[in-house]
């Protein structure tokens, strides 16, 4: 049944909506409707878009209708967990491959996995789907797998994952929980990794000491930028450092959920400060850094999406540190979990309240 809705899935034209910004009003429009807990989205170089859904579906919306994608991995859609984040290769347009992340069924619980495909030259399937990361088993519950796949400019691939809710796990580099990993386009481990040569340590990991990290991207230098989830408190903006702690769970600007003060503060020796946080917390989900030319006042600046008070979040961002300059909300940013630059300068957003993908132009 849930395969046959997607397959009829008609996406109607609807009516664009003006929507106020600190720079004058842009205009919203609903581009694909009707989707069932939408997690990714990419634009596709003949203008359809390719959408995640948890439950497992990758569908291609193109020319009014959202039809399944073929040849998926089997997913484990439990909790936070299911089909999440998609990704084109730089090359798509001569090499058609694009990057999924999931939750991977792992003996009795599931962990955060990368895998690579070629879409066919119909788009109705992907071919020579293969995993080119898989994390050490990742536990059991359905919490915190991240995930995001960012490739950067040299070609290697950047994976967000989340603690997996073991909290001391995030500063086990033995463990991939809590970690920020970076592999090649083949699934092989970069000679230049941080902890590569090191004993005891996962030669995938780039960073650790994340808690949830569901927004990532790039700036204009190359530089990883994440949005991460805190406890009650303390979401974060993090400028990634090669081999870098970022604290979780030693450190936060929040606080748990019964109250207690976590770990031993706000700061401590050798691990790093946010570049911002938000108190109270947003669920961040989803990060861009504007680089088009459709919004130029808008170059440089970062935007996140909130999942729970409902807005697009703009920040500054000067250096190593960021700040909260506006927040674009309106009927169509109910729950925001992905945003990203279309390739005309345009900005796509994901409504998983609406169960919508909304179009941003000037």
């Amino acid at each position: 049944m849930r395969l046959f809705a997607v397959l009829a899935l008609a996406v109607l034209p609807m009516s664009a909506i003006a929507l106020e910004t600190q720079r004058g009003n842009v205009t919203v429009t609903p581009v694909a409707t009707g989707l069932d807990a939408p997690w990714g989205v990419a634009e596709l170089p003949d203008g359809s878009l390719l959408v995640t859904q948890r439950e497992g579906q990758l569908v291609r919306v193109v020319d009014g209708q959202a039809r399944v994608v073929r040849g998926t991995p089997r997913v484990a859609a439990r909790g936070q967990g299911g089909l999440l984040d998609v990704t084109l290769a730089r090359d798509f347009a001569t090499t058609r491959t694009l990057f999924l992340t999931y939750s991977k069924p792992q003996g009795g619980g599931s962990g955060t996995a990368l895998a690579a495909a070629e879409l066919s030259s119909d788009g109705r399937r992907l071919e020579n789907l293969r995993d080119l990361f898989e994390s050490a088993r990742g536990g059991s519950g359905g919490r915190h797998f991240g995930s995001r796949v960012v490739e950067a400019p040299d070609g290697t691939l950047y994976v967000t994952i989340g603690d997996r809710g073991d909290r001391p796990s995030a500063q086990n580099p033995a463990s991939h929980n809590g970690s920020i990993v970076r592999v090649n386009r083949d699934g092989t481990v970069p000679a230049d990794n941080p902890f590569v040569d090191q004993n005891g340590v996962q030669p995938h990991i780039w960073s650790y000491g994340h808690r949830n990290p569901q927004g990532a991207g790039l700036d204009g230098r190359g530089t990883l930028w994440t949005a991460e989830h805190g406890a009650q408190g303390g979401d974060e903006v993090n400028r990634v450092k090669k081999g870098a702690n970022f604290g979780w769970p030693i450190i936060s600007y929040g606080v748990h959920y019964s109250g207690a003060t976590i770990g031993e503060g706000k700061s401590k020796r050798g691990m790093e400060q946010p570049a911002f946080y938000w108190d109270p917390s947003i669920a961040p989900s989803g990060l861009m850094v504007y680089q088009g030319n459709m919004f130029p006042e808008w170059r440089g600046d970062m935007f996140v999406g909130s999942l729970k008070f409902h807005y697009i979040s703009r920040l500054n961002v000067r250096g190593g540190n960021a700040r909260e300059v506006e927040q674009i909300k309106g009927n169509e940013t109910l729950r925001v979990r992905d945003i990203v630059e279309a390739p005309d300068g345009s900005i796509l957003f994901i409504s998983v309240g609406n169960g919508t993908v909304y179009r941003m132009t000037r």
